[in-house]
């Protein structure tokens, strides 16, 4: 029999008899013979609700399309972070938020493998029924929109500048000084042409350009690092007012002005703290990651994980670090900001980041669609038209966003503040604790007692961060009501 030959650990199966996601039951962690997963039609093939197709995506794209998931627009504000944090406390908590996230994707893994399913949706089905599965699907809709809106969102800002620099005489009447118009042409000829591929594994080498111009981007930021000099007349007055804004004096003297600060705790400090928590969220990325792996194991995922986390911590660490020993106490909340926009290295950087945001929304893109299709057709085999439609009505609705409305930093704030965490901490862990029989850990048991703490320290980041966007915004309209 078929399902015989899974079990086996044979791969042998012509794709022909594998509907959609069958290569999950070539997954030797399937504990349980009796999976109510695994559904066997009479005439012998394996119906399964996932992909067409066996996982034949190398180790190294993985790694590639896992770390650009994880790479964001977030690098560029680490560095105001370590500003107002200082550098011993900045490296503490970064080094505990990638503990972290790696410990969460170790939990999402196990529970994938006790139940031989690969799909963030289907463990909320398995864990909490169908109000599960929808809450995972509606959690990963919601982050993943925001982030591909904050994406297009640069674009929108930045490359109306970027074209504009490269002419001899610059018009601002012109349709390519109109932000609105150029991610319409940024989303139609690059981002949905990729979105339209059938496996993420494709976009492995896309995610691998990616990273790489944002390797570019912290080689120009270290080496301006040591050709800038920090008692200029723009830095000094950057400072001031950064000074200002924080209630310090404005008699501090250059060599204060130009000195690290080790800790620093200020009325910023809470306000970065979300900033760095998040900076590792790739979770709706990782399993769809793991649906294409060739030859998957939880072992080797878990590789492509670590390796994944540890790549952007070094580039984390090493953005933050140089761009806070530009600029110090000025350091803006967007590093791109704080250099001249006549620079022609950082012109080319400018590029290069918009490049690689463009190039993560379609990475982003999949986890909502295999979220919808969970949702609207689950036992429906894999069909391009649906495929290719979904991608354009997800393209379209991010696309009026950034158009129209304004200033989505709240918005997508508050989507952060609580998706975020969720994605993190709070679902990985309830799974765990829900998927994982009584018989072999029980509730009191000490993997599941650290379990639950993990999932409480979730439920404070969100609390934590819904508080400071709150205070946030009460504090700015007391401010526009006083002007």
């Amino acid at each position: 029999m078929e399902l015989q030959k899974i079990s086996n650990g044979h791969h042998d199966l012509s794709p022909e008899k594998i509907t959609m996601e069958s290569e999950f039951d070539t997954l030797e962690n399937m504990t349980e013979p009796g999976d109510t997963f695994l559904t066997s039609e009479s005439n012998g093939t394996i119906n399964t609700p996932f992909t067409d197709f066996v996982g034949k995506t190398s180790f190294g794209m993985s790694i590639f399309n896992l770390s650009n998931a994880i790479m964001g627009s977030g690098i560029l504000g680490l560095a105001y972070a370590m500003a107002n944090t200082g550098i011993i406390l900045f490296v503490t908590l970064l080094i505990t938020i990638a503990l972290l996230s790696a410990y969460s994707i170790h939990l999402l893994l196990k529970s994938a493998g006790v139940v031989g399913i690969r799909a963030y949706e289907q463990l909320g089905y398995r864990a909490f029924g169908h109000p599960g599965k929808v809450l995972a699907a509606c959690i990963i809709t919601m982050h993943n929109i925001g982030a591909m809106s904050s994406y297009l969102f640069i674009v929108k800002i930045e490359l109306p500048h970027i074209i504009q620099s490269f002419m001899e005489k610059p018009d601002d009447n012109e349709w390519y000084a109109n932000g609105k118009y150029l991610i319409i042409i940024v989303s139609v000829c690059v981002i949905l042409p990729l979105a339209f591929m059938k496996r993420l594994g494709y976009l492995g080498y896309t995610s691998g350009f990616s990273l790489s111009c944002m390797v570019f981007f912290l080689i120009s930021v270290i080496y301006k690092k040591f050709v800038t000099d920090c008692s200029e007349e723009h830095s000094y007055n950057d400072t001031m007012l950064n000074q200002t804004m924080f209630d310090q004096t404005i008699s501090n003297s250059t060599s204060d002005i130009c000195e690290a600060k080790l800790v620093t705790i200020n009325p910023q400090t809470a306000f970065t703290i979300p900033i760095m928590a998040f900076a590792f969220v790739c979770h709706p990325e990782v399993l769809p990651i793991y649906t294409e792996l060739k030859k998957p194991t939880k072992q080797r995922m878990q590789n492509v994980a670590n390796i994944s986390i540890l790549a952007m911590f070094v580039m984390y660490l090493l953005t933050a670090i140089f761009g806070y020993l530009t600029f110090y106490e000025s350091t803006n909340s967007e590093l791109l900001e704080m250099y001249s926009k006549t620079d022609t290295l950082m012109l080319c950087v400018r590029l290069a980041v918009l490049m690689a945001v463009t190039l993560t929304v379609p990475v982003v893109l999949f986890p909502i669609r295999r979220a919808v299709l969970q949702l609207l057709f689950p036992d429906e085999p894999f069909h391009w038209m649906r495929h290719i439609s979904i991608a354009v009505c997800l393209l379209f609705v991010v696309n009026l966003l950034v158009i129209f409305v304004p200033n989505i930093r709240d918005i997508f704030g508050f989507i952060g503040a609580t998706s975020a965490p969720s994605l993190i901490f709070i679902l990985p862990g309830l799974f765990y604790i829900r998927i994982i029989p009584e018989e072999q850990q029980p509730l009191k048991s000490p993997p599941k007692i650290k379990v639950i703490a993990f999932v409480t320290l979730g439920f404070i980041f969100m609390i934590m961060s819904i508080s400071f966007i709150i205070l946030e915004w009460v504090t700015g309209r007391k401010t526009m009501g006083g002007h």
